[in-house]
C-alpha cells in the first residue's frame, strides 16, 4: 500500500543553520533516501520550494480565485515528500521515524486512495 510521508518544517529554521549544519541535514537526507531505495520502497520524492513561492487556487462563485502565499498561515510549513509502497501502516510508521524531518519537523503519514476506476 502507498502512503505519503510529509514533511512539515519551520521554515526560518533552514536558513539560520550554518553551512557545515546544512551539509549534515542534505546527508542525512540523502543516506535516508538512499535507504529507502535499497529497501525498494520509494516510488517518488520532493523537496518543496519555501512556501512564499506557493500561489493558492480555490473557486469563489465558480471563478478561479488565485492568491500569493500557502494555503495556511502557519509557521510549520509543507517541505517536502516522499511517496512509498510499504505492506503495512507500521512499516509507513517505521520509515516515518528514521526520516531526517522527523528530528527537526513533524512527519505525517497517510495512505493515498486508489484513484483508479
Amino acid at each position: 500500500m502507498q502512503y505519503m510521508l510529509m514533511v512539515y518544517v519551520d521554515e526560518a529554521k533552514w536558513p539560520a543553520m550554518s553551512k557545515a549544519e546544512q551539509e549534515q541535514g542534505l546527508a542525512a537526507y540523502g543516506a535516508y533516501i538512499e535507504a529507502l531505495k535499497q529497501a525498494d520502497v520509494l516510488r517518488a520524492s520532493g523537496r518543496l520550494q519555501p512556501s512564499s513561492a506557493s500561489t493558492t487556487v480555490r473557486l469563489a462563485n465558480g471563478r478561479p480565485q488565485v492568491l500569493d502565499g500557502p494555503y495556511a498561515e502557519a509557521r510549520e510549513q509543507l517541505g517536502g515528500y516522499f511517496l512509498i509502497d510499504v505492506p503495512n501502516l507500521d512499516a509507513a510508521l517505521s520509515w516515518a521515524g528514521r526520516c531526517p524531518g522527523a528530528a527537526h519537523g513533524v512527519v505525517e503519514v497517510r495512505p493515498i486512495w486508489s484513484m483508479t476506476a
